[in-house]
């Protein structure tokens, strides 16, 4: 009986969610066939996510009526880290696009909403693109919006962590306009004046195309921007909690691989316990190890995912944005921020110490094993975790709310 039979790793999250899910799992399966071998040519994902999105996963979130499943939060970041089990490159692909789906959802003005969720049902792609390297402060935002001689709108600037870009049809991303207000910005990105750099040079999750935009002069249209502040209030702990369900798919991973390199090693060690690698109680007890780690990064990783999907669903009933010291929005970024660190300790964990239980023959590059450590290690460093206990703890002792924006840059003179 197969470990996805007996459900090892807990009970689906909802009744309907098997049912939902399956008819993804044989991609996912020739997913992580080939994820080694893809990691090591840096290969494209370009075909994959054509895939997935044939299969509908990009409009997962959406209302029936726009080609979607009304899946909750719950579900949908369920499937993520199954689908991050088989190559998380894939997952943080399309992060911009499924975090671009909740504002959607959560948006106010109900035109912009119904233009965008038929754009959206259409099978439109997106990308985020919001970062700006190198000295600009905190935020402000070099990329600027200014009308031609003919009054047409145009954006110039560049952008890094532009995360799926070569992926996508269109970028969602921030600037400057001429009267000051800092907006949010979708651009097309087969537009004259656009060029994508896959120059994202990180050691882990190599192939999420998180490198350089470039805007020159190029045309945007007037109803596709609008002011940042009407962004859906959940964003920070929407995107924080996308990357631990991320972390927890690759420690499954580990703990899945772990299992399987051990059942086919042949050599032992004379100051082992079996004569069969399979039968060494130590290192099955590596591996069962490895696997806790794994379910407790599932486990807490979804049940900070319940509290979101009901923070998600008071921001959509909501017929106005919300203050940014909204109780609810305030309550689902602390329990983020407390299952930050540990996810990350177990996934970091179980990455490292399936190896404990292996030969040196599992340091292999055609192997690479390495990459889980790698793409776990890359996303850990994403919005730093080393903040999140302190703002729990001062939530705690002084009952001082997390901040409700954050931005990353340098300090204003």
């Amino acid at each position: 009986m197969s470990t996805s039979t007996l459900h090892l790793w807990g009970a689906p999250p909802t009744a309907r969610y098997e049912q939902l899910a399956a008819p993804f799992r044989p991609l996912f399966a020739r997913i992580l066939a080939q994820a080694a071998e893809a990691d090591q040519t840096r290969a494209s994902l370009a075909a994959v996510i054509q895939q997935l999105s044939a299969l509908g996963l990009p409009r997962w979130r959406l209302p029936a009526s726009y080609g979607g499943q009304d899946a909750t939060l719950v579900e949908l970041l369920a499937l993520l880290s199954e689908l991050s089990a088989a190559d998380s490159n894939i997952t943080q692909a399309l992060r911009g696009h499924f975090g671009f789906c909740e504002d959607v959802l959560s948006a106010k003005d109900l035109d912009w909403r119904a233009r965008w969720l038929d754009r959206l049902g259409q099978g439109a792609l997106l990308s985020p693109g919001s970062t700006e390297t190198g000295t600009q402060a905190r935020g402000d935002f070099g990329t600027r919006l200014h009308r031609d001689a003919n009054g047409a709108l145009r954006i110039t600037g560049k952008k890094f962590y532009t995360t799926g870009a070569l992926y996508s049809d269109l970028i969602n991303t921030i600037a400057t306009g001429e009267d000051g207000v800092v907006y949010s910005v979708v651009v097309d990105l087969k537009a004259p004046g656009v060029q994508i750099l896959d120059d994202w040079n990180g050691f882990g999750q190599r192939l999420t195309a998180s490198g350089t935009c470039v805007f020159d002069n190029a045309p945007v249209l007037d109803d596709d921007l609008r002011p940042t502040q009407q962004r859906f209030g959940h964003g920070q702990s929407f995107f924080q909690l996308y990357h631990l369900s991320t972390l927890a798919g690759i420690a499954r991973r580990a703990a899945l691989s772990g299992a399987a390199e051990l059942s086919q090693r042949a050599r032992t060690f004379t100051t082992g316990n079996a004569d069969s690698a399979g039968d060494d109680v130590q290192l099955l007890q590596v591996i069962g190890e490895v696997a806790s780690q794994a379910y407790a990064a599932h486990a807490i990783a979804q049940q900070a995912a319940v509290r979101l999907e009901h923070t998600a669903q008071y921001v959509i009933g909501h017929d106005q944005p919300l203050a940014d010291d909204d109780a609810h929005v305030a309550l689902a970024e602390l329990e983020v921020c407390l299952a930050v660190n540990p996810v990350v300790d177990a996934t970091l964990t179980a990455t490292t110490a399936l190896f404990d239980a292996l030969g040196a023959s599992a340091t292999a590059s055609n192997k690479a094993l390495d990459r889980l450590w790698r793409n776990a290690r890359t996303l850990a460093n994403h919005n730093p975790r080393v903040y999140k206990s302190r703002i729990v703890g001062n939530y705690l002792v002084n009952g001082i709310l997390p901040p409700a924006q954050w931005r990353v840059g340098v300090a204003k003179s």
